[in-house]
């Protein structure tokens, strides 16, 4: 048997698909350090998926995107007033930009 590659599919948002995927910038000693190698930033859903990323970065900040590297931090357990509870986990998009591309974060979309 031989294993064939997967087709590339082109993700197609919709504006308002593009907000909700891309929730915050990470603004942050660490991040603003990205930014030397074309890189930033951002918060997203858990849910959401690289092919996802790149297409809303490139939809909202008009840029070519590299590639999209993810991690996701799960919540702490905190307590609060003796009662223990947990803070959500979050997803971390690191987005690398194309040679030359640069985006301006502190401008807003």
């Amino acid at each position: 048997m031989s294993i064939r590659p997967r087709k590339k599919t082109e993700t197609v948002l919709t504006e308002e698909q593009a907000y909700d995927t891309i929730l915050r910038p990470i603004i942050t000693e660490k991040s603003t350090m990205l930014s030397e190698n074309n890189q930033i930033g951002f918060v997203v859903p858990v849910s959401a998926t690289k092919p996802e990323i790149k297409a809303a970065v490139e939809l909202l900040y008009k840029v070519n995107v590299e590639a999209v590297n993810t991690s996701i931090l799960k919540g702490k357990t905190k307590m609060f007033r003796g009662i223990s509870g947990r803070r959500m986990d979050q997803k971390k998009a690191i987005v690398t930009l194309a040679e030359g591309q640069s985006v301006d974060i502190m401008q807003g979309v």
